[in-house]
């Protein structure tokens, strides 16, 4: 059976079994085992504002000796991405030999000692020890996290539900941002160790509550536990909660189908096959292109450093850098939010593709007001400062909800744990060039670090206009065969006309 006849064999199941209504009590418990993974990104999230406030704050760089940009401040960034690259073996290993829920569990314990010890720090050499592990439990729990909604979720409202799970690192960040508005007039040190200590939070809830949530149904298929698979599919996926639903046995039946033919790889390292084939090459170009144009497009510069941009751009102030840092906590969930609730009507390329192409034209802006405005000119400067949150609101709408998504339905179920895992790795590689490039570009370079970023994203929207799949609609299996098509890119868009004209025919003969 081919993809697209694949694709109206589940357009016929779901017109006979849509799938629990949106208010349903099957849906609403979906709705909170979500919640459960999101507290993986919303670790993320947390870190990476913390770490970019209490920089800004003078009573951390006066306790370490730090200036906030140069040379030990891209130590203190990138000794996290480090781990994060030196922990994705184990990332890769786990969730395929203990099921998706265990990792995360593990890697929120080893997040939770890494808080302790960093709000905890008497030198320098305690923090980074603290961030060690930090990065270590964060690895381990998103990793798992992606795979175990990408498989657990519904295919019309995957885009949803992994859209959710990113845009949750701004829900993180939020809390962390807001929070240092308040503590960053403490006096002491407690300015910067509170937050830290807050950190905790998100990673306790994931540890109490992810026991109480259901295992990804692909991997209990994947060790003959294809009963209780059904069950759980049967549970969210159909209205009637039907063992035999058409749609259950068309999911079960690709899941055999698959598994079955690619087996499920358990040599946790080696990721030759990765690059097997034709196919598997391109899922995992795809991949390599998440995880670095998504953190290389100019987003990693303000997440991490935003207090540092509105200095070079003449505001001074603590409290207000640290106030603004929490505005654009606020407006990036917003666009974060609009992209996953519309990734699953206009399609992931479209998305990505308008997104990117926007935040080049902001970034030309931004390059424009910032390089040539002087420390006088204030109304230039709040010009450009503007339009860098207007950068972000964009970024999050087009990328936010596509790096959790996009990743985890290319990769073949018996490839995701591992691919997932490779992705950390192009991402946190990718990091580094912010973590430990920027803080010495940005007092090198100032404003001329945007004109870079504006020539890199033009490259972007190119290289995803020709490349990137249309995965809108298909089931995680259906995706898996498109990429065995020569071009997967022309079918893919195929495909999505085809289904999209169905979707109007059966619109009108309603």
């Amino acid at each position: 059976m081919t993809p697209a006849e694949r694709q109206e064999a589940l357009d016929a199941a779901t017109r006979i079994d849509p799938g629990p209504a949106h208010f349903s009590l099957a849906a609403l418990q979906l709705y909170l085992v979500a919640l459960v993974a999101c507290f993986c990104s919303g670790d993320n999230g947390f870190d990476g504002t913390v770490m970019g406030g209490i920089n800004a704050m003078k009573q951390f760089q006066d306790y370490f000796g730090l200036s906030g940009a140069g040379t030990k401040t891209s130590i203190i960034f990138g000794i996290y991405t480090m781990c994060v690259l030196h922990s994705n073996e184990r990332a890769s290993y786990l969730p395929d030999r203990f099921g998706r829920r265990f990792p995360m569990f593990l890697g929120n314990i080893i997040l939770c000692v890494g808080a302790i010890v960093s709000a905890n720090s008497t030198s320098m050499k305690m923090f980074l020890v603290g961030r060690w592990l930090t990065g270590l439990g964060c690895s381990l729990a998103s990793t798992a996290a992606k795979s175990f909604l990408a498989e657990l979720s519904p295919a019309k409202h995957r885009g949803a539900y992994m859209g959710f799970l990113n845009s949750f690192y701004y829900v993180g960040q939020m809390c962390a941002s807001g929070m240092m508005v308040s503590t960053g007039n403490f006096s002491s040190n407690y300015a910067w160790r509170l937050p830290l200590y807050i950190q905790l939070v998100p990673a306790a809830l994931n540890v109490i509550c992810i026991w109480f949530c259901p295992e990804s149904p692909r991997w209990l298929y994947s060790v003959g536990k294809e009963d209780q698979a059904r069950r759980i599919l049967a549970k969210y996926h159909s209205a009637t909660n039907d063992l035999h639903s058409p749609i259950i046995d068309l999911e079960i039946s690709e899941i055999k189908e698959k598994i079955e033919i690619d087996g499920q790889d358990k040599r946790w390292w080696d990721f030759r096959p990765l690059f097997a084939t034709r196919a598997d090459r391109y899922r995992t170009y795809m991949v390599i292109l998440i995880g670095t144009f998504g953190q290389l497009s100019g987003n990693g510069m303000i997440t991490y450093f935003l207090p540092i941009l509105l200095r070079n751009a003449g505001i001074t102030s603590q409290s207000r850098q640290l106030t603004l840092n929490f505005v654009n906590s606020v407006t990036s969930y917003a666009g974060a939010l609009a992209g996953s609730f519309t990734v699953d009507r206009f399609g992931r390329r479209k998305v990505l593709l308008a997104g990117t192409i926007a935040i080049t034209c902001i970034l030309a802006l931004v390059t424009g007001l910032l390089g040539s405005s002087t420390s006088s000119n204030t109304t230039q400067a709040n010009a450009g400062i503007s339009f860098i949150y207007l950068f972000m609101v964009v970024f999050s709408f087009g990328w936010t909800a596509m790096q959790a998504l996009y990743p985890a339905e290319v990769l073949g179920y018996q490839a995701r744990a591992k691919g997932l895992a490779f992705l950390n790795i192009c991402t946190q590689a990718s990091s580094c060039i912010n973590t430990f490039g920027l803080p010495v570009a940005l007092e090198k370079l100032t404003w001329k670090v945007y004109l870079i970023f504006t020539i890199w994203d033009a490259f972007e929207s190119v290289v995803i206009y020709f490349f990137v799949v249309e995965t809108k609609n298909l089931t995680l299996e259906e995706i898996s065969e498109v990429f065995e098509q020569p071009n997967p890119r022309n079918y893919s868009i195929q495909i999505a006309k085809r289904h999209s004209a169905a979707q109007r025919t059966d619109d009108e003969s309603r």
